[in-house]
């Protein structure tokens, strides 16, 4: 077994304050022996507008928060994976991404952001993803970690089973969703939809999260969460910001292999599509 450790903080439009407080939570992360270290979507940052997003955006070798993050993993070999905001090629957007950084401090993996939220809820959040950010085209190939066999989505991947399912066909033992889900939709939906791809692709579930309020218009639920194949939580955080956290757990690869042996799930894909 190998402990993993998942970080909750509140990033701001300060690229320095939020990697202060990275900093913070893998000095705790290598407190507790943690093999790999989890952080939310948009770590970096998080702006009041999708001009203000495209405006604070720099490469990942201009970004002084993952130059930062790369001497930490270094300093620790501590591999770190994190969600960050990444230039496009025509400068009019951003890419929201998530990054797995090695025990050497080098990015060795990348995946772009597919689904991107668009809602407008009677009551709730307002929000248009799309205007800001470009959508990614590829769902990445999980990669051979120290802690599992990783596959990378984000946040509104979440609602989305047929990527989590792909992830899973290919041999997948630990699904991340680092997110930054609004208050509204985090209270109806978080812990459910975690759970159901926990138990649907019988694997362990790693779900980063942003807590607390960003700025004047952007607020997340928080309850940064671990969940095993079983359905189980076995690890959460809770929804109000009193500085950078963490939450811990143990992946053991042998329960996966329990869970889908003892339960195996054979597709009737003679009656209906693979997915």
């Amino acid at each position: 077994m190998a402990i993993v450790t998942v970080g909750q903080l509140c990033s701001t439009a300060s690229m320095a304050h939020n990697l202060q407080q990275c900093r913070v939570i893998i000095e705790k992360a290598v407190s507790v022996g943690s093999r790999a270290l989890f952080l939310p979507e948009a770590s970096d940052y998080i702006a009041s507008s999708p001009a203000e997003t495209v405006a604070l955006v720099r490469s990942t070798r201009d970004s002084e928060f993952v130059r930062g993050l790369q001497k930490e993993a270094r300093s620790a070999d501590l591999p770190i994976n994190v969600g960050i905001h990444e230039p496009t090629e025509d400068g009019t957007k951003v890419k929201n991404t998530l990054i797995w950084i090695d025990g050497n401090g080098e990015i060795v993996q990348r995946y772009q952001k597919l689904h991107l939220f668009d809602v407008d809820i009677e009551g709730g959040p307002i929000l248009k993803e799309s205007q800001g950010v470009e959508k990614g085209m590829n769902i990445l190939p999980p990669f051979d970690t120290p802690v599992g066999r990783v596959g990378l989505t984000i946040c509104f991947d979440l609602r989305f089973p047929e990527m989590s399912l792909a992830l899973k066909r290919q041999n997948c033992q630990i699904i991340t969703f680092p997110s930054a889900f609004t208050m509204q939709t985090g209270k109806a939906h978080w812990d459910v939809l975690l759970r159901a791809r926990a138990i649907e692709c019988q694997s362990y579930v790693v779900a980063a999260a942003q807590v607390g309020t960003h700025n004047g218009k952007r607020a997340s639920y928080g309850h940064s969460s671990i969940i095993s194949p079983w359905g189980e939580i076995v690890a959460q955080a809770g929804g109000v910001f009193l500085g950078p956290e963490i939450i811990s757990a143990d992946i053991d690869l042998d329960f996966v292999a329990r869970v889908q042996r003892e339960m195996p799930l054979h597709r009737r894909t003679d009656v209906y599509p693979e997915i």
